[in-house]
Formats: C-alpha cells, structure tokens, sequence
C-alpha cells in the first residue's frame, strides 16, 4: 500500500506544522502534499516557509510537494506587482510581516502604515511564486480551493483552483475519468468535511489550534482512510 499524506492550510501554525510532521514519523512513510495557504492570520508565516524550502525538514523517507493557495497568491502579486498592500494586510498579510521583523502594522480605510515588503527575502517570494498548481495521481486530483469539472486539468483557471467555494457533491469528471477532490481554502473549525467527491481538510488551524492530515490509500479510490488530528 502507496500512502499520500494531505495537509491543508497552515496560516503561520508553525507548532502544528511541527506536531503533525512529528505524528508522521511513526507513519508509513509515503508522500505528503501540502494543499496551500501557508502564510497569513497565524503567528509565524516566515517559519512554515523557512521549513517548507528545506528538504531536510521533511520527515525521514518522505517526499513532501508543496502546492500553493490563494493566500501564497496574494503575497506574491502584492510584493511583485505591486499592488495596493491593504488587500494583503486586509487577510492576514499583516501577521506575515509581522514574523519577519516588521514593525506593528496599523490598518485603517486600506490604508496601511507603516509597510515595507522588503523584510521577506526574494527567495521567499520566488519559492512561493513557483509552486505548482495541482497535483494528480490515479484516483485524486490535491489542490487548494477546488475546480471546474467541465474542462480538463491543463484548462483550469487560476481563480478557481485558488479561490472557488465548492458547494455541491456532485462527482467531476475530467477527460473522462472520475477523481476525488482533496483540498482546503473553505475554514472549517468542526472538519474535516468527507463527501463522496471531494475532501475538505481545512479546520481552521491558525484559530482552532487542530490541524488534520488526512491519509490516503493510492491504490483505492474515493476518500481518506485515516485523519490524524493533532492539537496545540
């Protein structure tokens, strides 16, 4: 039995991040895919990048893909671009900062003081920028928000895979062939939420101090057949 090991939505809980790489040294090793939204709202943005850039942080016999998610998104277009930085502070980009050294952000009417994007090292920023969009194996497509079941993978548009609210259990279809959706973005603090098409795994981890790893079976379709829940 193949093993892959999903996490959904950090947001600077770098202790969780911790506990469950800690949970998963006891595991079969296997790969863990990390479904986006590292940054912001948390405490230590800066600490669950410096981690995720490190190989050597993964657990031992693992291989770990880190995809990205619309809150990786928006720090990148607002640094890069740039853009207006209260639509970034406005989400938790504050905390972000924040765990780089910034100085205490005030924010009021979008506007933001003081700000200075120029404490995130430009690796930072290029290690967020490259991260793949989707992945997928035989049965499962990982990725951050969800998609859109009328088109193939290659033809997903970027606003859906990072930022659409999936509302139904409707099965998708690709090219054909049926997959379950494993993905985060939609913060549940009561999840994970398990439907027959898709698997919902954020529970809200920089508020609810839990984080959950769901464990999926390579070989057999359909939802995890395990969650591992660690707590703060």
């Amino acid at each position: 039995m193949t093993k892959t090991y999903a996490i959904a939505d950090l947001h600077g809980r770098f202790d969780l991040l911790m506990l469950a790489y800690n949970r998963l040294c006891d595991c079969e090793p296997g790969l863990i895919v990390h479904l986006g939204d590292y940054v912001d709202r948390g405490p230590n943005s800066r600490a669950v990048i410096t981690c995720l850039m490190n190989d050597d942080t993964q657990p031992h016999g693992f291989t770990r893909l880190v995809l990205k998610g619309n809150h990786e998104q928006i720090m990148v277009e607002t640094i890069r671009k740039p853009l207006n930085p209260g639509w970034w502070m406005g989400n938790g980009g504050k905390q972000t900062l924040e765990s780089y050294g910034h100085p205490r952000i005030r924010i009021r009417y979008n506007e933001v003081w003081p700000y200075n994007p120029s404490v995130v090292p430009p690796e930072h920023v290029d290690f967020l920028a490259r991260l793949n969009r989707l992945y997928c194996d035989r049965h499962r497509v990982y990725v951050h928000a969800g998609l859109d079941s009328s088109v193939s993978l290659p033809e997903q548009k970027d606003d859906l895979i990072y930022w659409i609210i999936n509302k139904d259990d409707l099965p998708y279809s690709y090219q054909g062939l049926n997959h379950h959706i494993v993905h985060g973005h939609v913060a549940n603090p009561k999840g994970p939420l398990l439907l027959t098409n898709r698997t919902n795994l954020d529970v809200e981890a920089y508020d609810s101090d839990r984080l959950v790893i769901g464990v999926f079976d390579d070989d057999t379709p359909g939802g995890p057949i395990e969650i591992i829940e660690v707590k703060a």
